[in-house]
């Protein structure tokens, strides 16, 4: 249940709580994106005894199949996070845990040992577990039932966390590529840190958010023993059923952090006419995932924008139609992959010559217009109809659905080394299409299961 901000001090016309959880997950994405651009290099680069910027030699088959198996963990995790914060502590509670686990994670990968690294990655797993899923719930908390402001609030937040995800591939991914791999992951542990300071100073702005509703004095206790109604159930159907479309998104989206990446570092053209400061006039291959959070930052508020007043003018703006439309925006962005991919001249297995960064950054700038429509949406989407006592581990079952997309992503990577990038991106960009077109010839019975939940804020 949202709590009555009706005294609540606000800033730009929004609970000052928004602007404390959009710094914390601002930091917190700042590592766990710096330590993704950075992750299948550092498994991929050879192995150089006595060097600092030795990986692991492992292959692009094998980099890609941990990569997708590491991230879809990263986001299973959130559903035992979100059920452990519902049944037990509470959201604040669980994103304080986290925020620790997340801290220790990131801390021990600056250890240059390979039981550091491991040890690191599993508490990173956990800790996102219990963060992730809670201080997005936490958003959605801030504002009443019926209040039109919660989906721009996400829209904010949502800028935070690319904000965080800009900056920490430019810069993690630069200090790995001049100084070695584990000041780069050491860097974004400071990140982290960051946050949870930030987190402990602004509970302050988040009184009567993220409370365990089972405790003895809450007003809400007796809601968690009530069974769902019809209308409830009908509404977590859909929410089940919209995940699938999650899992499709980011089964294609997440190509950025495995078969993008090495493709980039492989076969892109990264040289400059001229040079940058800590860069030189070479672009580090893992820079170039800051281009999808740096478009974020600048087109986000646009699109949110675009969305609202297309709502207002009594067109289709539900929030399933915008996740189909982003599907369709993101797959028309592996056309240019495609494109990128019949530039590349190959001698053996040797590269001749490589394709230009344009086709890179026109992919990214459609693949973040599709984002934009789909993501933040989702996660409002989850806290206008999760029933209350589900609140997080609904939130928790988004983020598995996530999880699972990027074990697709990883599975769809490692295809590229026997289908051909060529296919791998045309196919992906043709089956995206077709399936958000589905969707969108699906949208009336699937908005009929949703019992007009958006509507009363639609109307508002």
């Amino acid at each position: 249940m949202a709590k009555n901000i009706v005294a609540e001090k606000e800033i730009f016309g929004h609970p000052a709580g928004l602007y404390v959880l959009f710094f914390v997950e601002m930091w917190e994405r700042f590592s766990y994106y710096g330590m993704r651009a950075i992750l299948t290099l550092f498994l991929a680069a050879p192995v150089i005894l006595g060097d600092p910027q030795s990986g692991y030699g492992w292959t692009n088959a094998e980099t890609l199949s941990f990569y997708g198996t590491y991230t879809m963990f990263v986001y299973l995790t959130s559903i035992p996070g979100g059920w452990i914060a519902d049944k037990f502590i509470g959201q604040k509670k669980a994103v304080m845990l986290g925020g620790l686990l997340l801290c220790a994670g990131h801390g021990i990968l600056a250890i240059n040992a390979q039981w550091a690294f491991f040890a690191g990655l599993i508490l990173i797993v956990i800790g996102v577990g219990f963060l992730k899923p809670n201080i997005s719930t936490m958003v959605g908390g801030l504002y009443n039932q019926g209040d039109d402001r919660r989906d721009k609030g996400f829209y904010i937040f949502y800028i935070g966390i690319n904000l965080g995800a800009f900056l920490g591939a430019l810069i993690v991914g630069a200090v790995a590529a001049k100084y070695g791999w584990h000041y780069g992951f050491g860097l974004a542990g400071i990140g982290m840190a960051l946050g949870q300071l930030v987190y402990m100073f602004g509970l302050k702005y988040l009184d009567g958010v993220g409370e365990f509703l089972g405790k003895k004095d809450s007003p809400d206790k007796e809601l968690m023993k009530k069974p769902l109604t019809q209308v409830e159930k009908d509404r977590m159907l859909v929410m089940f059923l919209s995940f699938l479309i999650i899992i499709v998104f980011w089964g294609a989206f997440e190509q950025a952090g495995g078969l993008m990446s090495l493709y980039t570092e492989q076969k892109t053209n990264r040289i400059l006419s001229f040079s940058l400061p800590l860069i030189g006039n070479e672009i580090p291959a893992a820079v170039f995932q800051s281009i999808n959070a740096f478009f974020i930052i600048v087109l986000g508020t646009a699109v949110g924008g675009f969305w609202y007043n297309w709502g207002k003018k009594g067109k289709e703006s539900s929030s399933l139609f915008k996740m189909a439309v982003g599907v369709i925006i993101m797959a028309f962005g592996f056309f240019f992959m495609s494109k990128a991919s019949t530039e590349v001249v190959m001698n053996g297995e040797e590269v001749v010559e490589k394709s230009a960064m344009i086709w890179l950054v026109l992919a990214y700038l459609f693949h973040t217009i599709g984002e934009l429509c789909a993501s933040p949406v989702a996660l409002s989407f989850i806290t206008k109809l999760a029933p209350v006592k589900y609140a997080s581990f609904m939130m928790g079952a988004y983020f598995a659905a996530t999880g699972l997309g990027n074990k697709v992503a990883g599975f769809v990577g490692e295809l590229s080394e026997g289908a051909g990038e060529f296919q791998v991106f045309t196919g992906i960009a043709i089956f995206c299409t077709i399936f958000g077109v589905l969707i969108i010839t699906l949208l009336k019975p699937l908005k009929r299961l949703t019992h007009g939940a958006e509507n009363i804020e639609n109307n508002n």
